[in-house]
């Protein structure tokens, strides 16, 4: 059995990405330890960088990027939306096999430990690794943020550091190490950049206002996406799954008037998160298999592999499928795309189309689509778990394209004249729905 553990440190710089590749580089080559994964964010300005390995050698790589992280960043000059105390903010271990949660515990008071010793920046602890109970929450512990814990905790012995201090380091300021369950960060965004409504909607689905089970979530405004985000940290995903999220978030868009317009999951996330979820439409944004932690494993260290009870001639002989149907979709996207710039003044394509015949293409797309939604739907059942997750993806995608596609041919309704054209549009929208809930009725003309 693997001795195997995930370590995902949050650094406070998003924004120099030569820096975020110091860091990675700074906690590569150690044996028996890969990184797995890096997303950065501009407008939070924070990186997540996701590492498993062996215990000792986990632990030994985040301790070394946490020293360069003191080298690059300084939380003097540090800004972004999202609460951070230091600049190796957080370094949760999470157990994945052959590895107790109590091992993690140790092996996270041993961290904090080394990281005090070579570094001189104190650390808290938090979650199961946590000494006291009021530092279980890491939002607990990062109360006032770097700013307000610098001033308080030299003067207030209830916010000094578990290890070092009672000041923080000058410009590194201070860590909070734990010991946790898988986490998912699931990222939802809004038709405003308009941070209080983000903000009110994370106050309602949060576990800590009385909302979802292990729930944790901020409203923030994306500048750069001119967007508003809930950022949500999911901490048990088998109790509350990530449709049940995306959902609540969606219902509660709907009262304060505004609407959901994607999702993106940050880092990587356990392939029985997105089976848990798989039929419903997560408005997904750039979601890959890529992303699915036993894939990057089995990929990166070659270690945890896909379920046993199938074959490797199973998946070979249904992966040819899985690509010929990701393509077809990829292509009716382009084709609904072109049909939408020639549609409209301004395009730097020729009109050579008018609206009726943009329409129909608009049409077109979204019931080839909804097809190969149908069909996947129909071949998943046969699918060899190894190659699960491309038939979620690709069903995702296909969703995505139909409702698109007919999201389009309805906008190009006021410009109609052609009275068949305009009744197959107003006649789709049942059918597609239909087929994408698995209850196909009727026939187009």
């Amino acid at each position: 059995m693997n001795r195997l553990i995930e370590c995902v440190p949050n650094f406070s710089e998003g924004r120099d990405l030569a820096k975020v590749g110091a860091l990675v580089e700074a906690m590569s080559g150690v044996a028996g330890a890969w990184i797995l994964d890096r997303t950065s964010d501009a407008d939070h300005n924070r990186s997540v960088i996701t590492l498993a390995g062996k215990p000792e050698a986990a632990a030994e790589a985040v301790i070394r990027g946490a020293g360069k992280a003191a080298e690059l960043i300084d939380m003097t000059r540090q800004t972004g939306v999202h609460p951070r105390i230091g600049a190796t903010d957080v370094i949760p271990f999470v157990p994945l096999e052959g590895v107790s949660m109590e091992e993690c515990v140790a092996l996270a008071r041993r961290v904090g430990q080394e990281v005090w010793d070579r570094y001189r920046i104190p650390v808290y602890f938090y979650e199961a690794a946590a000494t006291r109970p009021d530092r279980v929450n890491l939002e607990s512990v990062r109360k006032g943020q770097f700013e307000g814990l610098r001033e308080e905790a030299p003067r207030n012995p209830g916010r000094s550091p578990d290890i070092g201090g009672p000041r923080l380091h000058p410009t590194a300021g201070a860590t909070a190490v734990g010991a946790r369950k898988l986490l998912i960060a699931y990222n939802i965004y809004l038709d405003t950049r308009d941070a209080s409504a983000a903000k009110d909607i994370a106050r309602a689905i949060r576990s800590s206002g009385g909302g979802l089970p292990n729930v944790k979530a901020i409203g923030v405004e994306m500048k750069s996406r001119g967007l508003a985000q809930v950022s949500i940290n999911l901490t048990d995903f088998e109790v509350t799954p990530l449709h049940r999220v995306f959902e609540m978030v969606k219902l509660e868009a709907h009262r304060r008037s505004c609407a959901v317009v994607g999702s993106e999951i940050v880092g990587l996330v356990p392939r029985k998160a997105i089976e848990f979820s798989r039929g419903y439409d997560l408005q997904l944004e750039n979601f890959s298999p890529a992303q699915v932690l036993e894939n990057r494993l089995a990929t990166v260290a070659g270690i945890l592999p896909s379920p046993p009870n199938h074959t490797a001639e199973q998946a070979a002989a249904l992966q040819p499928l899985v690509d010929t149907l990701r393509e077809a979709v990829q292509e009716f996207s382009e084709r609904a795309l072109d049909a939408s710039q020639v549609a409209f003044p301004g395009s730097r394509i020729p009109i050579e189309r008018g609206p009726e015949d943009a329409a129909e293409s608009h049409l077109g797309v979204a019931f080839a689509a909804a097809d190969i939604y149908e069909r996947s739907v129909q071949l998943e059942a046969m699918a060899a778990p190894s190659i699960l997750l491309d038939w979620i993806t690709l069903k995702q995608a296909a969703m995505a394209a139909a409702r698109g596609a007919l999201d389009s041919a309805e906008a190009l309704l006021p410009s109609l004249r052609d009275e068949g054209t305009i009744s197959r549009i107003n006649s789709a929208r049942a059918e597609i729905e239909a087929k994408l809930s698995g209850k196909h009725i009727t026939a187009r003309n």
